[in-house]
């Protein structure tokens, strides 16, 4: 009884300051119907301990919240969605640290605390919410790895990445929390999302590869078991280098860089990465530094030695 009357009160607080604000947002009654009574419990929970530049309870003070707003509206994302979507996004930062500490101490395994990170129930909901703006503007969906550049590059070819959705544009250029542990899981969950929507071919590009990486670890696994269910999904593979000049080209399979290449299999387009970064990388390129880089950590990684 304690944590609902803290729990309405914490209601009241949040209408409170939409109100001084003009702007009429969803109240912690309608995150709880959203992310669950048990997520509003632990959220108000997690208020006690006074974390600092936390907003779920004063959602319209966030420094980004005015851009937010902008952003939305220019994407064509209706204010009503919005405004929960803001609320769910807060209260998944708000509980994403307590959520981090129960994997640490839980389990050792990565990829198991990465499961347990997932759970953020507002996080989850913020996704259902706002899947209905994940639709692609072009025909293909892009998938990438390899520095943000990459995610442009995939544009300009035509193909639509993530970060080009409605709901994708507002978050790239947003700083919910400076943490990327609290804010990295939520992206984790939309990008599963996302792939999970694909229909028809996925054009992935690949400028430096990590088998770490979100693209390897959870996007391509997850396109995996779509393409089982629909195979119209088919996983078209480019490798990519950028010259001291910033422009970015593919690789051939010649170790020629064209203006497209495309591989049907992963290992055959990392392997064109690899073999291109070791014979043609020029140690003066700092645009491509960080792909020569992560080549030579995979080689070492898999008993590989002076690049041999």
């Amino acid at each position: 009884m304690r944590e609902q009357r803290r729990a309405t009160e914490a209601q009241a607080a949040t209408q409170g300051a939409a109100g001084r604000g003009g702007v009429p947002l969803t109240g912690m009654a309608a995150l709880q119907r959203r992310a669950g009574n048990a997520a509003a419990t632990h959220w108000v929970q997690r208020q006690a301990g006074a974390l600092n530049e936390h907003y779920a309870t004063r959602p319209t003070e966030h420094p980004e919240w005015a851009t937010y707003q902008e952003l939305t509206k220019a994407a064509g994302i209706p204010q009503a969605d919005a405004d929960a979507a803001w609320q769910l996004l807060l209260g998944g930062v708000d509980s994403q640290g307590a959520l981090n500490d129960e994997a640490a101490a839980k389990t050792s395994d990565r990829q198991e605390q990465r499961e347990i990170r997932a759970t953020n129930t507002w996080y989850q909901e913020f996704v259902k919410l706002m899947t209905q703006h994940l639709e692609i503007k072009t025909p293909t969906m892009a998938l990438w790895a390899g520095g943000i550049e990459v995610n442009d590059y995939a544009y300009e070819q035509g193909h639509t990445p993530l970060a080009r959705t409605r709901i994708g544009s507002v978050l790239n250029v947003l700083e919910m929390h400076p943490d990327w542990k609290l804010t990295g899981p939520m992206w984790s969950i939309l990008s599963k999302a996302f792939v999970s929507l694909a229909t028809g071919p996925v054009h992935i590009f690949v400028r430096a590869y990590s088998p770490d990486s979100i693209l390897i670890r959870l996007e391509v696994p997850e396109l995996q078991r779509v393409q089982r269910l629909n195979p119209n999904v088919k996983l078209i593979w480019h490798p990519l280098y950028t010259g001291p000049d910033g422009r970015t080209r593919e690789i051939s399979k010649d170790c020629q860089l064209v203006d497209n290449a495309e591989y049907d299999k992963r290992d055959t387009c990392v392997g064109a990465l690899i073999q291109y970064l070791r014979l043609f990388h020029d140690e003066s390129n700092e645009k491509a530094a960080p792909a020569h880089k992560s080549m030579e950590q995979l080689l070492a990684a898999n008993g590989h030695k002076d690049g041999v």
